[in-house]
């Protein structure tokens, strides 16, 4: 052993472990867990501060909310924290090895070939795809409107960003396709949301079990990998530059190797981009414009914005830069409702973390959602605020204070494409409409996989004058 390893090797020994609630039975836990996991999670921190431990089953687990410590796991010292745990396994089932899933060296070379498919430059030509589906959408809400019926605007937002992925990527080759594989890719991401948050998680029964819900999920995973092959096998043959991701990801080689995708890989990278491409922004939207009715003030800040910068005309990729205001409502969205709320990581050794000892084998849970509500770091952490990302408010702050997107060489690959998306749906939907919830209606947060509004969002769709 060299020098530095016994020294990395007498600091993990020498370390506590950190304090949690070790009387609780593995059963009790996940009982918890199940009830209200964000609960769990708050409370947590609450009693035992931001290193807290958890014994489930054979198995500790580790809630890591300090900003320092997540940096240590999602940056400083990442090649320790890899994604080889049940939940990743269980995505694995309907991703395959995508950006999401995969690890080590398959990883690194996949990340060096999809990079450039999501430079700014490239992303700025879809602007306008995501402005016209929004279009199409604000004519499909004139009757409602004109009805005073209510829309299920969460419901709105995932078939939005649903067509725009599914133009975005495939041009017009899919067509209304799109619509049947995204049916089909959320039955398929339910059931592994099923798997990993409920408490069959505990018992990992094989999914080749004849049940009725694995029957499903993989009817369902063969027809949307079929639809995928087509779509793949048909542009080889046409050799046509379509101009969107696909043809961008078929165009693409590795730079180091020259070699390109198989086309195994590039089902993986669709599946992958599409499942989680349009369900997190679309539910980051449906939780600003929540927001937005419960905070008519920011409301009307925002539309001054608008009003100010766009004058009534449709809003471009070019007005990004100036719509400060928007941009800062959809981060401060992301702060109180992160459509990734939890990060899974597994240590592969011993580590410490926050002054405490992290095993090796262990499961280690980052929570941007916690992380987010931390009192040392946010004033009024509950509160919807978009001046707190006013030009460099956070800058004395520790980095991973906010890290709705992850971090470190992992970070989110289509968050250029995430955010600006939802600033251009956003800005052009305010400047044509106001969006109240129902009265006396609730809205539930839902974490799964993803953070849901568990019921929808039922809202009134006003015009604006």
């Amino acid at each position: 052993m060299t020098s530095v390893a016994r020294k990395s090797a007498s600091k993990t020994d020498r370390a506590p472990a950190p304090p949690g609630p070790l009387g609780t039975s593995p059963v009790a836990f996940l009982r918890a867990f199940r009830r209200d996991r964000m609960r769990l999670f708050l409370d947590a921190q609450r009693r035992f501060g931001d290193i807290v431990r958890f014994r489930v089953g054979p198995k500790w687990l580790y809630l890591v909310l300090d900003p320092e410590a997540v940096q240590r796991v999602l940056q400083e010292n990442h090649r320790n924290y890899d994604k080889r745990s049940a939940g990743y396994g269980k995505l694995k089932l309907a991703l395959g090895d995508g950006l999401l899933t995969s690890e080590g060296e398959f990883w690194r070379r996949q990340r060096r070939i999809v990079q450039p498919a999501f430079h700014r430059d490239r992303l700025h030509q879809f602007g306008a795809v995501m402005t016209q589906a929004t279009l199409a959408m604000l004519e499909r809400w004139r009757e409602p409107a004109q009805q005073r019926e209510p829309v299920d605007v969460a419901a709105e937002m995932m078939r939005l960003t649903l067509e725009i992925i599914g133009t975005t990527m495939f041009s017009t080759n899919l067509g209304s396709d799109s619509r049947r594989l995204g049916e089909l890719m959320t039955t398929a991401i339910e059931y592994i949301n099923e798997r990993i948050t409920t408490w069959t998680a505990a018992f990992d029964f094989p999914e080749k079990l004849p049940t009725v819900k694995n029957r499903r999920f993989r009817q369902a995973l063969r027809a949307g990998n079929q639809m995928v092959r087509e779509v793949i096998e048909a542009r080889r043959r046409s050799g046509t530059d379509h101009g969107d991701l696909l043809s961008m990801l078929m165009q693409m080689r590795d730079e180091e190797t020259g070699e390109w995708m198989t086309d195994q890989q590039l089902r993986d990278e669709i599946i992958t981009i599409f499942a989680a491409g349009h369900e997190t922004t679309a539910n980051a939207l449906a939780w600003c414009w929540y927001l937005l009715s419960r905070n008519p003030a920011v409301g009307r800040k925002l539309r001054e914005e608008l009003d100010r910068v766009l004058g009534g005309r449709v809003p471009t990729a070019d007005d990004l830069p100036r719509l400060t205001y928007t941009a800062m409502v959809v981060k401060e969205t992301m702060r109180l409702y992160p459509p990734a709320w939890v990060i899974s990581r597994n240590a592969v050794g011993d580590d410490v973390l926050g002054g405490f000892h992290i095993a090796a084998g262990s499961v280690v849970l980052v929570s941007p959602y916690v992380t987010h509500r931390h009192l040392r770091f946010w004033e009024n952490p509950e509160g919807f605020d978009p001046e707190r990302f006013v030009g460099d408010r956070l800058a004395a702050l520790p980095r991973y204070v906010y890290f709705p997107f992850g971090g470190g060489p992992r970070m989110c690959i289509g968050t250029g494409f995430a955010m600006m998306e939802a600033q251009l749906i956003l800005a052009t939907v305010a400047q044509r409409h106001e969006l109240h919830l129902l009265p006396g209606e609730s809205v539930e947060p839902e974490p799964l996989v993803t953070l849901r509004p568990r019921h929808g969002v039922m809202a009134l769709v006003q015009a604006r004058s």
